[in-house]
């Protein structure tokens, strides 16, 4: 196109219609994990697939994975099987980002009689049947449906068929297929605001646009990969799996403006749900680059494509079917911390000691007074690692990038009372710059209910390491009335006892003995708590 186009202006607007899509998909959805904490994305794309741009809520294992389920999307309905008002749907794991109780649902874009984009979004459902969302499982047909790649809309009418198979297999249906309408809605929105756009400056599609923003990031990111040495990078961490320990490992092949991560050396997939997808390991190591790297480059296309991504199939970072996978996170999480290990010495100004990494979702399930069942995941955060010049952050969800939930929340959506919600003393790893706290739950049922808790938590042997000589951090602990509980087995908490989740703190960075800030006055200021000054947070 011979004339010019005001870059910034569009690539403004792009952010704020995504923005937009992703604030109508948090203000319509009815499961709390969404309209509460955020559990989401929402991402536009060109005619062939290519990410340009997305909302800055979600997560990386969402967006990053939708990047690379847009593939499959547009294989099984190329654009010309599609017409106006189409909605696809699927949540298959290796297709999009590796648990079935992640929901993508993309919508086509028409302008000017054809397709010129496409706008997407995964969002946690309550309920997908099965088991209750769990670790529990040993094969994926046990975790609930499988929807593979459907319209869910054909041409602005809904597939009843498909709305009928998913409510007779979840035991909230309201909430699962509301949440299914507030994603159609948030794309719908988005392709209404993308083709108002496009009639303003007179463009025929996305096409221009597309290869600035993705040509500029790529570039971008290839030359920070040029200020790294060429040569391998390695790293290693041992982390609790299921039953025995899982040993991750990465190593960084840095060629030119090119870089490979290969995790050659990972442990087998496990007998149990704690197995990871390709897609979801591919997520959050570009997410890990980009962020060690150059993080103010736009995530989006041209930032993936300088990046390989290789696991053996068969390891637990790269499992194949029927492996379980509903906790894929559990590992997940834990692939940015081995990348920052790897660049330490490289990039020490730029990585983090070891977070507590792996969200610890709690699943609460079961039946309240009435004997209706109910089911809620909440999302609790541990301690962030230091870096040069910070103290980690506390309670802050790292990598995960997920909201909190109020307590009020909480109890107003499940039989529960939050006896207590408090930093953890002292669970910062000691260093010249401290890791983040981990925070502690106390928790029961209210009488007359019947509750589970299907816990999502690592670290009890394995602790958040630190580097350049900093401390690790505490680990975590679960249980009830005392007694210590298994950290990924489905567990009843019985009427009147009491749930203890105490979570862990983050890696510290470099050496306690160069810590300059040694008053309890700063030390708050700072936002880390330690024993001295416990009273001004219980």
């Amino acid at each position: 196109m011979s004339r010019a186009l005001p870059w910034d202006i569009l690539w403004n607007r792009l952010i704020a219609i995504t923005e937009e899509q992703a604030a109508t998909l948090i203000r319509t959805a009815l499961t709390p994990a969404v309209s509460e904490a955020g559990d989401l994305s929402a991402a536009v794309f060109d005619a062939r697939g290519d990410m340009l741009a997305q909302a800055v809520t979600g997560t990386p294992g969402h967006i990053n994975s939708l990047a690379s389920a847009m593939r499959h999307f547009l294989a099984a309905y190329p654009a010309d099987r599609l017409e106006s008002g189409d909605v696809l749907i699927t949540n298959d794991p290796w297709l999009t980002s590796g648990h079935y109780h992640d929901v993508t649902i993309v919508t086509p874009v028409f302008h000017r009689g054809r397709v010129v984009g496409y706008f997407g979004n995964i969002c946690h459902t309550a309920d997908i049947g099965g088991r209750v969302f769990s670790a529990d499982a040993r094969q994926v047909f046990e975790e609930g449906i499988c929807i593979p790649i459907a319209k869910l809309f054909r041409a602005g009418v809904v597939n009843d068929d498909v709305i009928r198979i998913i409510a007779a297999n979840v035991r909230v249906p309201d909430q699962v297929i509301g949440d299914l309408y507030a994603q159609a809605a948030g794309n719908d929105v988005g392709a209404r605001r993308v083709v108002e756009m496009l009639e303003q400056f007179d463009l025929d599609d996305l096409d221009p646009i597309g290869v600035e923003i993705i040509g500029r990031s790529e570039r971008a990111m290839r030359e920070a990969i040029l200020a790294l040495p060429n040569g391998q990078y390695s790293a290693e961490g041992r982390f609790d799996g299921y039953d025995h320990p899982v040993d991750l490992k990465v190593t960084l092949r840095v060629q030119g403006d090119r870089i490979e991560a290969d995790f050659a050396g990972t442990s087998p997939e496990s007998d149990r749900g704690i197995n990871v997808v390709l897609n979801y390991t591919h997520a959050y190591t570009t997410y890990a680059l980009k962020a060690a790297l150059s993080p103010e480059i736009p995530n989006n296309e041209g930032s993936f494509r300088p990046v390989d991504v290789r696991a053996p199939e068969g390891c637990i970072l790269n499992c194949r079917r029927p492996a379980a996978v509903a906790a894929r996170h559990i590992i997940g999480h834990f692939v940015p911390s081995l990348i920052f290990r790897a660049l330490a010495d490289a990039l020490p100004d730029r990585i983090l000691a070891e977070s507590y990494d792996a969200l610890w979702n709690t699943q609460w399930h079961g039946y309240d007074r009435d004997g209706r069942h109910f089911v809620l995941v909440v999302f609790n955060a541990g301690g962030m690692g230091a870096r040069l010049g910070g103290d980690g952050f506390s309670a802050t969800s790292f990598p995960s990038g997920v909201h909190g939930f109020p307590v009020e929340a909480i109890e107003a959506h499940a039989p529960l009372i939050y006896e207590a919600r408090r930093l953890r003393i002292d669970s910062g790893g000691a260093g010249q710059w401290r890791g983040g706290l981990g925070h502690e739950i106390v928790a029961r049922a209210r009488d007359g209910c019947r509750v589970w808790l299907s816990p999502f938590f690592d670290r009890f042997n394995y602790p958040a390491r630190g580097v350049f000589g900093g401390k690790p951090g505490a680990s975590g602990s679960f249980t009830i009335d005392g007694v210590a509980q298994h950290p990924k087995a489905t567990v009843e908490l019985p009427a009147g006892s009491l749930a203890v989740i105490s979570l862990p703190g983050g890696g510290g960075y470099g050496d306690p003995a160069r810590r300059e800030r040694a008053s309890v006055a700063c030390d708050i200021a700072d936002g880390y708590v330690s024993r001295a000054g416990a009273a001004d947070y219980e």
